[in-house]
């Protein structure tokens, strides 16, 4: 009943964070990258409707007075948040130096 109510009732209020209904399935949080790729899975069975609010608030989900108020400018790509850089360590070229690394802030695939 607690995840439900978050569903019917909270989840409109957020913006970038949708609802798919998988029958038989148990009910957990999905984070997608910008790329739609799965980065993590989080069960909610267990927990109340204010901890799934604390937790998607926590991820940085924007969460709206109404469900059609308007979205910040800062908040349209939330919860977008600057993730560790995974690049494989780089390899030398082929004259034997070592490419420049990459900062942590620069983000080219966005």
């Amino acid at each position: 009943p607690q995840v439900k109510a978050f569903v019917t009732q909270d989840i409109p209020l957020y913006h970038n964070l949708e609802m798919k209904h998988l029958p038989g399935a148990d009910p957990e949080l999905v984070l997608l990258s910008h790329r739609y790729e799965e980065l993590e899975r989080i069960p909610l069975s267990d927990m109340t409707r204010e901890e799934i609010n604390q937790l998607v608030q926590e991820l940085g989900f924007h969460r709206k007075e109404t469900p059609d108020a308007p979205v910040p400018e800062e908040f349209q790509f939330a919860p977008a948040k600057p993730l560790p850089t995974l690049l494989p360590p780089q390899a030398p070229n082929a004259d034997g130096k070592t490419p420049p690394k990459r900062d942590k802030e620069e983000h080219p695939d966005l």
